[in-house]
Formats: C-alpha cells, sequence, structure tokens
C-alpha cells in the first residue's frame, strides 16, 4: 500500500507501557510470513505510545473462497516458526501483553523447552489473579494447578515446534476486506498452532468449517487435536474471567473438568 493510501489511526491512550509497540512488532512479524504465502496481516505505518497509525481496512461479506483462503494462509504463517516456546517478536524485550488494549493483562515471553512448561507458567500467572480479584476460589485455583501440572510434565505435548502464531485469533481479529481476510491486533509470540484455532472456535467466525478443512489441507494436525481444544481455550476464557467477571470463571473450570475426566 502506498503512502499516499487510507490510513487508520488506532488510539491506545493509557494502555499500559509498551502495549503499542508490542503490537506493532506482532503485525511486523506476522506480516513477514505473508511474503511466504501466510496470512494477509494489516500494514503498519507508524507508532507511537498512544496510537498506531495502520492501513484503513474496507470491510466486504465473508465468502467461501476468503474462508479457504485464510485457512490455508494461516497454516502457512504457523509454519514459518518461531525461535522458541514463547518466543516474543523479534527486537521485543520484557513481557508482552494479552488482551484489550485499554486493560491488557502482562504475557509472559521468553524460552520455554517445551509447549507444557510455558503454558504452565501462563495458567498459573492467570489463577493467582483470578484469585486475588475473587473469581475464582483457592479449591478452584488448585484444580487449575494440577492441570498445569499435567501439562508442564509433557500430559499434552505433541509433535509441534514452535509456531509463529497470532495468538489472539478471535473473530473480531480477522477483517474480511475485498482482497480476503486481514489479521489485526495480535499476541504474536512463539506458540502452539492449534491455539489460534481453538481461539477461532471458541466465540466462532463464518465460514469456519471452511477454515478448519483448508488449514488441516495445508498442516495437518496431530492426532487428537479434537480434545485439545479446550485445553488451548482455556487460557482465554481465564483471561476473560480476571477482565470482565461474570460467568467466565464458570465455564473455565468447566474446562478444567473436562480435560481431568
Amino acid at each position: 500500500m502506498s503512502a499516499s493510501e487510507p490510513t487508520y489511526a488506532k488510539s491506545v491512550p493509557g494502555a499500559s507501557q509498551g502495549y503499542a509497540e508490542w503490537e506493532a512488532a506482532g503485525l511486523r512479524w506476522l506480516g513477514e510470513a505473508t511474503a511466504q504465502g501466510g496470512a494477509r496481516v494489516v500494514g503498519v505505518r507508524d507508532v507511537a505510545p498512544d496510537r498506531l497509525l495502520l492501513d484503513r481496512l474496507t470491510p466486504a461479506p465473508p465468502s467461501v473462497a476468503a474462508a479457504e483462503e485464510f485457512g490455508a494462509g494461516l497454516a502457512a504463517t504457523h509454519l514459518t516458526g518461531a525461535p522458541a516456546w514463547g518466543a516474543a517478536p523479534p527486537g521485543w524485550e520484557g513481557e508482552g501483553w494479552f488482551g484489550p488494549a485499554s486493560d491488557p493483562l502482562p504475557l509472559e515471553v521468553g524460552e520455554w523447552s517445551t509447549w507444557g512448561e510455558l503454558y504452565a507458567v501462563r495458567l498459573a500467572s492467570l489463577t493467582r489473579l483470578a484469585v486475588d480479584g475473587g473469581e475464582l476460589t483457592t479449591a478452584e485455583a488448585a484444580e487449575v494447578d494440577a492441570l498445569g501440572e499435567h501439562c508442564a510434565a509433557g500430559d499434552f505435548d505433541t509433535s509441534d515446534t514452535p509456531a509463529r502464531i497470532h495468538g489472539d485469533l478471535w473473530s473480531g481479529n480477522v477483517m474480511w476486506t475485498p482482497d480476503g481476510v486481514v489479521l489485526i491486533d495480535p499476541a504474536a509470540h512463539g506458540g502452539h498452532r492449534e491455539a489460534d484455532l481453538a481461539m477461532l472456535d471458541l466465540f466462532g467466525a463464518p465460514h469456519l468449517d471452511r477454515v478448519h478443512a483448508a488449514y488441516r489441507d495445508a498442516a495437518p494436525l496431530d492426532d487428537g487435536w479434537e480434545e485439545r481444544v479446550g485445553l488451548h481455550q482455556l487460557y482465554p476464557v481465564l483471561v476473560h474471567a480476571v477482565l470482565f467477571g461474570g460467568g467466565y470463571a464458570g465455564q473455565a473450570m468447566r474446562l478444567v473438568r473436562a480435560l481431568g475426566s
């Protein structure tokens, strides 16, 4: 897109220090994969502490063709890989962020030897926040911690290597345009590719069955992926419990108990 074409200024006043730069770093990292057949990502024109200047996107109705192209493109993005489980975009220093720009939660980034070890750390952090905020009881937190121990022990690890994931891939961050799907608002890091797919499932998306089919045609998932969907959804559901309360804590505990059954 040329400098003369329309832009969109995303304001993030009051956001945690570094949030705009974190998002921009993730967009640029994901955007590098687009040249290798990866999913389209909104372009970053400029970044400041309180705002991002992005390419303006024109909305269009979702279509089956765009969904299938997106599924294959997302697979290609994931397969470009990341240096380690939990790796931040290149050059990023400090912790990352997950959640709305107005009130994001810290996202642990760094280098872990397995996905399960990374996930256990993240679950433990959220559990502490949920107990402190009154969303989970200490007994419920112990159930989440026990699941985290199983993760850390490798009980849910697969043959996957670290993928370059969007990290917050709910339907609101999937923009349908005349050129196809364009991704916005990531929490990009080296993670499990099943996490992006599970996040899409969590709140639904247009033509999701076609996205999944095209993805799996391009990059088949390990056996048992259906049983791991709830595991990957647990993190964003716990985030919602911490930020918004309501019924999200109950939903999180149902996921925990289903995984232990």
